[in-house]
């Protein structure tokens, strides 16, 4: 009996693991929103949410988890931003250290800055942790639409990301 259980359960861990890794959120088509939010990582999220804010898909945007010795100036400079767009709608936060942070920050903002609507912009990879640690801090109320960035993860990134989502999935389903 205790065998049939444990291979049932590699069993749904293997099916899970292919699912997860074959099946990547892909981008977001034109959808408008409040505002998007990039969580700092991997390369082309801020590109790509920077091209959503000027093509107008939003008309704010957050980047949590930036480091803090960044300067704003430093941060335009680096990705182009005209100075009238990072003073009207760019904010670079910087308390979160980590993708529970990020969702934390997050929420911070949008309650601080009257918002209903947000792009998640993030990797492919860590877009369902990040929108499942998102979901679990934003009032109900709050939409949130996914825009993957594609990426070419590596087989251990895809390994390491599966646990932590089913960590975060794990602590949301019984918290304490």
């Amino acid at each position: 009996m205790i065998r049939r259980a444990v291979a049932f359960l590699i069993v749904l861990w293997a099916f899970g693991f292919l699912w997860f890794a074959v099946a990547l959120p892909q981008p977001q088509g034109p959808q408008k929103t409040d505002a998007i939010v990039v969580p700092t990582g991997s390369g082309g999220r801020i590109p790509r949410g920077l091209a959503l804010l000027n093509a107008g898909e939003a008309g704010k945007m957050l980047v949590t988890g930036v480091d803090l010795d960044v300067r704003p100036a430093e941060f335009a400079a680096e990705y182009d931003v005209p100075d009238r767009l990072m003073d009207c709608c760019v904010t670079l936060g910087f308390t979160a250290l980590d993708t529970r942070g990020n969702a934390r920050e997050t929420a911070d903002w949008v309650a601080a800055e009257n918002v209903h609507s947000i792009r998640l912009v993030t990797a492919d990879w860590h877009m369902r942790r990040a929108a499942l640690e998102l979901q679990g801090t934003l009032p109900a109320d709050v939409e949130m639409v996914r825009d993957a960035v594609r990426s070419e993860p590596s087989l251990w990134t895809l390994f390491l990301e599966y646990h932590k989502l089913l960590a975060s999935w794990l602590a949301q389903a019984w918290p304490g």
